[in-house]
C-alpha cells in the first residue's frame, strides 16, 4: 500500500505532499527549534526529496544552527507558517514539520535530539537520546 500524506500550511496555500514513510521521525529541543515553533520542542519527519512535492508560494529565510550548519526554512508568506527545510549537512532530504500534517495519527518520533536543552519539566516519550541531529 503505498502512503501519501500531505501538510500544509495554516492558511492552506503553501502544501507538500509526501510519498512514503518518513526516514526519520525525530523531537528536537535545539533554542532554534524552539524559536522556529513557539512551543518548547519541535517534532519533524524527513523524507528523501525526490519523495516530496511541494506547491504554493514559500519564502526561505536561512539560520545557522546550533552546530554551525545552514538550513533553509520555507514557511507561507501569508500566513508564516514554517511547512518544511533542508540542512546543508543533510543534502537530498525535505525536513517537514509533523504538526502541519495535521494528522492525529501519524506516527511518533523515534529519535530526541539536543537533550541538554530540553525542558525538564517536559516528559518524553521513549525514544533514542542523541546528543545532535
Amino acid at each position: 500500500m503505498r502512503v501519501t500524506r500531505r501538510a500544509t500550511c495554516a492558511c492552506g496555500a503553501l502544501a507538500v505532499v509526501c510519498e512514503g514513510e518518513p526516514v526519520r521521525l525525530s523531537m528536537c529541543h535545539c533554542l532554534s527549534c524552539k524559536q522556529r515553533t513557539g512551543s518548547i520542542f519541535g517534532v519533524q519527519a524527513r523524507f528523501a526529496r525526490d519523495k516530496v512535492t511541494v506547491t504554493g508560494p514559500a519564502h526561505e529565510y536561512v539560520r545557522v544552527g546550533d552546530e554551525g550548519g545552514r538550513v533553509t526554512h520555507r514557511f507561507c508568506p501569508t500566513c508564516g507558517t514554517t511547512v518544511y527545510w533542508d540542512l546543508d549537512a543533510v543534502p537530498g532530504f525535505f525536513t517537514v514539520a509533523v504538526g502541519a500534517f495535521a494528522d492525529p495519527g501519524f506516527p511518533p518520533p523515534t529519535v530526541s535530539v539536543y537533550g541538554d536543552r530540553r525542558s525538564p519539566w517536559a516528559v518524553m516519550p521513549n525514544l533514542v537520546i542523541e546528543d545532535h541531529e
